[in-house]
């Protein structure tokens, strides 16, 4: 069926054909209870989303990613004693459910366009003595002005609990709303302590770092971070990730690693719906 294009407006809707636009399993959240998380995000510029992880989840989580922490950082942001994983798609299975919580996606579809992206995925394991991590924010690499709407989001996992002393995610509430200030040494930093299991969600507009781990004992974190679907996101995923990965992973996990549209060609592929590539028989470009 052929669409008759008058206006640049006509483009605006999903064209596709075969694959349609798919809703994200956000929608399963009660909306009042994404109301209060948009509530303390838009107040504080972070929230806390407690317990959504089992302590099995967790268990398994941190038995599939053990053999894979052996890579410590290049730089003191990074951190020289922090323990780094990336393309954790292509490695785990058990990570999946971060990237992809309902709880989370209820939030990413009242801040972004459908269709938004996952910018990165990544395990963060901070040993002791690694200091505390320079204050950033998490789409100031997106060159437009502040003050403005984040372009993008992330949310840390606490896979063991977050303490003040082992290396917590200091946040600076309220700075999601700063224009061109910048935080200096004297700036107060506060840390996010929970419960293994739970999360932070704050906008990419937010400053904030990793705490210094003053304990005895390493903290394991992920971090998931998603961005509008005009940007480009920070792990090239079209590329890093196997077709077989792709085909594994849930729809939405799909959809934000860019095998989808946004209106009216962004993230096309010879023309074509990028889905298309996922067909048996489909040969490589």
């Amino acid at each position: 069926m052929s669409t008759k294009v008058t206006s640049l407006r006509d483009l605006d809707g999903d064209l596709a054909g075969t694959y349609r636009r798919t809703g994200s399993s956000g929608a399963s959240i009660d909306p009042a209870v994404v109301d209060a998380d948009l509530a303390a995000l838009e107040r504080d510029g972070y929230v806390i989303l407690p317990d959504l992880l089992s302590p099995a989840e967790l268990d398994e989580i941190r038995e599939s990613v053990a053999p894979l922490l052996d890579r410590s950082g290049r730089n003191n942001f990074e951190g020289h004693a922090t323990q780094r994983v990336y393309s954790v798609l292509n490695k785990t299975r058990s990570c999946d459910g971060i990237a992809d919580h309902p709880r989370v996606l209820a939030l990413l579809d009242r801040l972004f366009m459908p269709n938004y992206l996952l910018s990165m995925l990544q395990v963060i394991n901070i040993q002791p003595g690694e200091n505390a991590q320079m204050l950033h924010t998490d789409d100031g690499f997106y060159p437009l002005p502040r003050p403005r709407k984040p372009l993008g989001a992330a949310t840390i996992w606490a896979i063991d609990d977050f303490t003040a002393d082992n290396g917590a995610t200091d946040v600076v509430p309220g700075s999601q709303l700063w224009g061109d200030e910048l935080p200096d040494e004297s700036t107060p930093r506060e840390p996010v302590v929970m419960r293994a299991g739970s999360c932070v969600f704050f906008g990419g507009t937010l400053w904030h770092g990793g705490g210094a781990n003053r304990s005895a004992n390493s903290r394991l974190a992920l971090t998931a971070q998603y961005c509008e679907p005009w940007l480009r996101p920070q792990e090239a995923f079209t590329l890093s990730m196997t077709r077989d990965t792709v085909r594994a992973v849930s729809e939405d996990i799909r959809r934000m690693l860019g095998y989808s549209i946004h209106p009216p060609f962004i993230g096309q592929v010879d023309g074509m719906h990028p889905k298309r590539l996922l067909e048996p028989g489909a040969q490589p470009l």
